[in-house]
């Protein structure tokens, strides 16, 4: 029979690990339930290592009280036990290891120096080599005010995201001081917050801040992980993002960062990764947790021996270990409570709700603390509802608490506009927050995350310029980055100066914006899209770290109108609540305030003859035109808001027929993604024609 992983006894107290300074002191604690002796050592300005014995619990916290440490001090751990790779023991003291708890990290990763806890000619030989100048460091904080809570919180059906990446939005910002650019100063500078104030955003979403590192492979190209998905360290944020130092400076620069946000009125949501560490698969260097029990904190194969991976990172952080599940829950407080944060975003969210087995278990204990946990479950949390591995894709299933990244949204709404869907049936459905996936168990339109283009895949504008990835600066011969980019470069591939096919790209690009920002749900602009960056056609520009991924403030012109029209749009959605329903739509009649109908619905649809459209309609293949009208049921407003959007993906203009009677009495175009002047200003009276240009969206102002 197979051997399985041993469910280790959690901290009985979590509140002791890490390193916290004291009235004379600090106190150390370290949960390493397996090993049989932890030295605390303390690294000296002159490199000099001062080793501590801990005193071991019986929870398997080791904890220690040393005298004379300050601010700054900079720490590791050296773990020993069994080395017995075939009961997930790798044990290996030559390894100086990072504490989980870590509030700060100092120093970088030797790629050359010893950081396998292996030899060379095996992966199961221990490695006697010392990593101490190889490795990061961690640094005793010292406890700061927390930031400027927001005033008030965003209501979910308010927010419009912002995903962009702390380096890469500033680090060739014109106005930030050039000291200051790809670091969170930076990020607080007020120009910058001004741009995303005036363009409409309510929270900005960061790529990762957890302190990462990067993979020996990317390293050995001469290249560096970007992104940030690769964890080091879940309670320091990212020290190269710190523009003043690295010995707790960042702990305070960050805190600054978000005070400047909440005072803004923005919120602050952060992506994270706990499904798996930089520490890669058991073949991988050993910093931190494999080093404190391989089996305590990573799944593993039955056999014991090897990484049990469903991220594609090379290893799975398991969370069916309470002492583990507990440190993602410390983690998330910290960031909240001492942090400041709003929300999270979790990657690849469904390994954080494997069992035991590693089989799906969607009320896991993870959900239930995201429930009730008094701190958690007032965040806004989001999923990434998949991972690699058996039965990983899971949308729609994260229950009532979640908002979900909407993959079929971003699927879908491509693929009509580039003409490659039959009919309109499903772009009914996703323009109503997608019921057929969420509308269910009391789950409301909020549920989906719509969005067009994300950190993963091409931008925006490479979206109608590329047909192709063109991934040849990732070194690995265009091999990487997915194939299905369902894009059309609208007739050549890559940047070109005809005009023609430049009005289709900008047009095409609007198209998607705005389908995505007026839809309901919860949109999410991807950083620059909104002013046509590009990265050439890379579509997996993680380990880009260069002027490929970052923002150019300095765009070219012609772009500008993308800017205007994502602003006006995001606009009108912030004027009309009829874009915000918080519940569902299923076509209810509209009553007055005294309860009586008014002949109208809060949802119908028309396809361009005077009438609501047809069971045939619905069901055409070949139809490229939809009309959505949508009006406002809240009697206690007494609001007669309403609005009419179509939708046309043909290539040629078409005419509809403006819905009368009770629908309305005349409409105004308040917004389009056509040419300026392609169409009238002037009021249209209802029931009568309007030419609606190809490959369009427009917004009707019902009056």
């Amino acid at each position: 029979m197979s051997p399985t992983p041993a469910i280790l006894p959690p901290p009985a107290d979590s509140s002791c690990l890490g390193a916290r300074l004291t009235g004379d002191g600090a106190r150390f604690g370290l949960w390493a339930p397996r090993a049989s002796r932890v030295e605390l050592v303390l690294i000296g300005e002159d490199k000099t290592q001062r080793n501590i014995d801990l005193t071991r619990g019986h929870d398997g916290v080791w904890l220690g009280q040393v005298r004379g440490v300050t601010a700054g001090q900079r720490y590791g751990y050296r773990v020993h036990g069994g080395w017995a790779p075939h009961s997930g023991a790798r044990f290996n003291p030559a390894k100086l290891l990072l504490d989980p708890y870590a509030r700060a990290i100092t120093g970088g990763v030797d790629y050359r120096g010893p950081i396998l806890d292996h030899t060379e000619a095996s992966d199961y030989e221990p490695d006697p080599r010392d990593s101490f100048n190889a490795v990061p460091l961690g640094v005793v904080v010292a406890d700061t005010p927390p930031p400027t809570p927001l005033a008030s919180p965003v209501p979910l059906a308010e927010t419009v995201l912002y995903e962009l990446h702390v380096k890469g939005f500033t680090r060739l910002h014109p106005a930030v001081p050039e000291h200051l650019r790809g670091s969170y100063a930076g990020l607080a500078y007020p120009a910058v917050i001004e741009h995303l104030k005036e363009l409409g955003v309510t929270s900005v979403e960061l790529l990762p801040v957890h302190h990462f590192v990067s993979e020996p492979f990317l390293i050995t190209r001469g290249l560096s992980n970007y992104w940030g998905y690769n964890t080091l360290g879940f309670f320091a944020p990212h020290s190269a993002y710190g523009s003043v130092g690295t010995l707790g400076q960042q702990v305070t620069e960050f805190k600054d960062m978000v005070s400047a946000y909440h005072e803004a009125g923005i919120e602050v949501i952060l992506d994270v990764v706990y499904n798996h560490t930089g520490e890669g698969g058991h073949e991988g260097p050993t910093l931190s947790f494999r080093g404190l029990d391989h089996s305590g904190y990573y799944r593993l194969t039955d056999d014991l021996r090897t990484d049990y991976d469903v991220t594609g990172c090379g290893n799975s952080v398991d969370t069916a270990q309470p002492g583990v599940l507990q440190l993602v829950a410390d983690s998330l407080r910290y960031w909240v409570t001492e942090m400041g944060v709003d929300g999270f975003r979790f990657d690849l969210v469904t390994t954080l709700v494997r069992d035991e087995r590693h089989q799906v278990d969607l009320h896991h204990p993870f959900q239930q603390l995201l429930r009730t946990d008094p701190v958690l479950s007032r965040t806004k949390i989001i999923a990434e509802p998949w991972d690699l591995g058996p039965y990983g894709y899971q949308v729609g299933a994260f229950g009532r608490r979640w908002s979900e990244w909407n993959d079929r949204f971003r699927n879908y709404v491509r693929d009509f506009w580039r003409g490659n869907t039959s009919g309109v049936a499903e772009m009914g459905q996703r323009l109503t927050g997608s019921p057929d996936i969420f509308d269910h168990h009391g789950r409301r339109p909020t549920a989906s995350v719509n969005f067009v283009t994300a950190h993963d895949g091409f931008t925006l504008r490479d979206v109608v310029t590329y047909n192709v990835k063109h991934n040849g600066a990732n070194g690995e011969s265009n091999r990487d980055g997915t194939e299905d980019n369902r894009s059309w470069n609208c007739g050549v591939e890559g940047e070109t100066d005809d005009p023609v096919i430049m009005a289709l790209r900008h047009r095409q690009a609007g198209n998607m914006l705005a389908t995505m920002i007026l839809a309901a749900g919860v949109p999410m602009i991807t950083a620059g899209d909104e002013r046509g960056r590009t990265q050439q056609g890379n579509n997996n520009a993680y380990c880009q770290d260069s002027p490929l991924s970052w923002m150019h403030w300095d765009v070219e012109e012609d772009w500008h109108n993308l800017h205007d029209l994502t602003r006006r749009l995001l606009r009108l959605r912030r004027e009309h609540p009829v874009l915000r329903r918080s519940r569902f739509r299923h076509g209810e009649p509209v009553l007055d305030s005294t309860g009586a109908p008014t002949g109208r619905k809060n949802l119908a649809w028309f396809g361009g003859a005077e009438t609501e459209m047809t069971s045939h309609e619905w069901h055409d293949p070949h139809r490229r035109t939809l009309g959505v009208y949508l009006a406002d049921d809240h009697t206690d407003r007494d609001s007669d808001d309403a609005l009419l959007i179509w939708l046309h993906g043909g290539p040629d203009p078409v005419q509809v027929t403006l819905p009368d009677g009770s629908w309305a009495t005349t409409y105004t175009v308040v917004a389009h993604t056509g040419r300026p002047g392609e169409l009238t200003e002037d009021k249209v009276p209802a029931g009568s024609r309007l030419w609606i240009p190809g490959r369009s969206v427009v917004v009707l102002q019902v009056d």
